[in-house]
């Protein structure tokens, strides 16, 4: 008698959500520890992560349309600005700045979405905007991990904008009832390795250890973790999954704290705070409203 598999059990479920917040979170230590320069990185990280991707998911090997495309491409500029400000600044203000996505989403949902805004977004909007502008106080000290603060907080900024056109883009393509989540990560990351290539010639100087830990960004890091999160979500709700996704931000700054002795400065920890305490109560009244259905996004690059 042949034997089907069971179906993954909610802890199954709920261990890979969090393997996947946990591989995104290497993103900024690993990105630092590859002695090239960032058009390299993204370029490297992005091809290998598009060649993952198709082997991993087949949802990916379908026919886009001009929508998915756009979507690639808005996802193509969050995956090159990220890389950019880790090489900048510290890991903590990349990954804050653009977890402040949510408030662009809210500012541009009514006019993109036609999504009306609710009376407790505006305190979430204000709360991030707070966290935000704590980042611009002042700036994290120049360090060998942080050569220039001031503009890598600039782009993990336009990183949060960016990463807000993509969810928007992803939530109006499965308004269709189709999910075109793995196919726009695919595409951006298609775009982005071309768009970096020009930047990226010639790569010189380069050590077999950049060339693993490249490796290890396109394969683990984005491709693996998007499996993991898919897989995922298919039995935990939005509301949960978007909760144990904060693993991620959490997570980003500690790995490159341990690996780099990178410390951000008070500033940046107080607006990270913000935006943390500010994105867990969100997501808490929004699970508990009874006419909200929160759907939780994939997680930053």
């Amino acid at each position: 008698m042949s034997q089907t598999s069971s179906p993954p059990t909610p802890l199954a479920s709920r261990l890979e959500v969090l393997a996947a917040a946990a591989l995104f979170s290497s993103g900024g230590a690993v990105i630092k520890a590859i002695h090239l320069a960032g058009w390299q990185v993204a370029c490297l990280r992005s091809t290998v992560a598009a060649l993952a991707l198709f082997v991993l998911m087949r949802e990916v090997r379908r026919r886009p349309n001009v929508r998915v495309l756009g979507v690639g491409l808005a996802y193509a500029a969050t995956l090159i600005l990220f890389v950019l400000s880790n090489k900048l600044t510290t890991s903590a203000s990349a990954i804050y700045l653009q977890s402040t996505a949510p408030l662009y989403v809210l500012l541009l949902s009514p006019w993109l979405l036609r999504e009306r805004i609710r009376p407790r977004d505006v305190v979430f909007m204000i709360a991030l905007a707070c966290g935000l502008g704590l980042f611009f106080v002042g700036f994290d000290p120049v360090s060998a991990t942080a050569p220039n603060p001031k503009l890598g907080n600039i782009l993990a900024m336009a990183s949060g904008l960016t990463w807000a056109l993509t969810v928007m883009g992803l939530r109006a393509l499965g308004r269709g009832g189709e999910s075109w989540g793995p196919a726009g990560a695919f595409w951006g990351n298609i775009f982005a390795a071309l768009l970096c290539l020009p930047l990226a010639l010639p790569l010189v100087n380069s050590r077999p250890t950049d060339w693993a830990l490249v490796a290890f960004l396109g394969v683990f890091q984005i491709g693996v973790a998007y499996l993991f999160l898919i897989r995922g979500l298919e039995r935990v709700s939005a509301f949960e999954a978007s909760l144990l996704l904060l693993l991620e931000p959490v997570l980003n700054p500690i790995w490159t704290w341990l690996v780099h002795g990178e410390r951000p400065g008070v500033w940046s920890i107080a607006g990270a705070a913000v935006i943390l305490l500010a994105t867990v109560a969100k997501s808490w009244v929004d699970g508990r409203s009874p006419t909200s259905s929160p759907r939780p996004s994939s997680s930053p690059p």
